[in-house]
């Protein structure tokens, strides 16, 4: 989550992890935890621009685990369901080793 708020400044990451703790009881830390409540946070303080903040998390998250991020623009994007499949991708990946 920090590489992508941090493309929108050192200012804006510390005031989205305030509002998710402060507002939808969500600690930074917990948020690989508690992905449906950070989602629901990112919707109700952005609105309709979360989904830009999503795809970013997502584009991160799969630059970091060296995979291309698979995602069709036509398709409903449902962020949740991304992180559980990069993640079993991810795990998958490392078991084979």
């Amino acid at each position: 989550m920090d590489d992508a708020f941090c493309t929108l400044g050192e200012s804006a990451k510390k005031a989205i992890f305030y509002h998710l703790e402060i507002k939808f009881g969500i600690a930074r830390n917990d948020i690989p935890y508690n992905l449906e409540t950070f989602e629901d946070g990112l919707h109700k303080i952005f609105g309709p621009g979360a989904n830009f903040l999503e795809i970013l998390i997502m584009r991160k998250l799969h630059e970091k685990i060296g995979q291309p991020l698979k995602w069709n623009e036509n398709e409903k994007f449902a962020f949740v369901e991304y992180v559980s499949a990069a993640k079993q991708g991810f795990l998958g990946d490392s078991s084979a080793d």
